[in-house]
């Protein structure tokens, strides 16, 4: 069957929205739609612009827990059938709820749930998450067939220092393993780094059992959005059909060609990567 002919997969994407800055579901929806995917958003917050930006006095967030609640009670009067369904960025512990809720109403035999459980980085979580609420992460990840956390939120999960994140060999396989729990769902680490100059990300796929490790150059940058854009890419081959490996090795390289292009092309880190002429590898 030719692809005009094929019915776009349907994915809701549940992230926030920044009016400025490549990231969230500035980065989620293109992504998915250049991968042959129909990608419906039920936005959790706006801001004006990512917080990578240096801080306004005009800053403006919305939090739109009562509109995603709303939401959802529409989409089951109109009966919509999804194929993968997507959590990032949550604002609240509330808002955690209603994601949970979101996956029990609309996850039918063949749906697939991907996490990526937004708590943090570089060691430390957010200023925005509390205890409590990296506690509800951790519930709703246990709903998930897939998570993608960095080390970081691999550590929050796990309950570990970030200072013992292991980099490769058979500490980095014994907190997959953990994270896996018990087999029950697949994991992806990203922002492993298996030697001087490398970054990339490590798996394990619930399907066959397997471990996986895939890495590319670090460039000398780090850019908001790169984990949304991996997580995307990673699903968007997952729903056409690749193997967990391969997804993982083409977001890790997607998001490093990105990385250089915009590196090369000088514009500023806070406006994040730019993707938007390298969409075309991905179809």
């Amino acid at each position: 069957m030719s692809t005009a002919n094929r019915i776009a997969p349907h994915v809701a994407a549940v992230h926030d929205l920044s009016g400025m800055g490549r990231c969230s579901l500035g980065v989620v929806a293109p992504v998915l739609s250049a991968m042959g995917c129909w990608c419906s958003a039920l936005p959790t917050a706006y801001l004006s612009a990512n917080t990578i930006f240096p801080p306004s006095d005009h800053f403006i967030f919305r939090d739109l827990t009562d509109e995603m609640a709303g939401s959802l009670d529409h989409w089951e009067e109109l009966k919509v059938s999804i194929r993968a369904l997507y959590s990032g960025f949550v604002g609240s512990e509330r808002q955690i709820g209603v994601v949970a809720d979101f996956f029990r109403r609309f996850r039918k035999e063949g749906t697939f749930v991907l996490v990526d459980p937004v708590m943090g980085d570089w060691g430390k979580p957010y200023r925005t998450y509390t205890p409590a609420m990296c506690g509800k992460m951790k519930e709703l990840a246990s709903l998930a067939d897939l998570i993608t956390p960095n080390l970081t939120e691999a550590a929050i999960l796990l309950g570990e220092p970030y200072e013992k994140a292991p980099k490769t060999g058979e500490g980095l396989k014994d907190w997959l393993e953990r994270l896996s729990l018990n087999g029950k769902r697949s994991v992806v680490i990203t922002g492993v780094h298996p030697s001087p100059g490398k970054v990339g990300a490590a798996s394990f796929d619930r399907e066959t059992g397997a471990f996986s490790l895939t890495a590319a150059h670090e460039e000398p940058a780090q850019f908001p959005g790169t984990g949304d854009l991996f997580a995307s890419v990673t699903l968007g081959a997952l729903v056409r059909g690749e193997s967990l490996e391969k997804a993982a090795a083409l977001a890790v390289d997607f998001v490093a060609r990105c990385a250089r292009s915009t590196l090369a092309l000088g514009t500023p880190i806070e406006q994040g990567v730019q993707f938007e002429s390298l969409l075309h590898l991905l179809r």
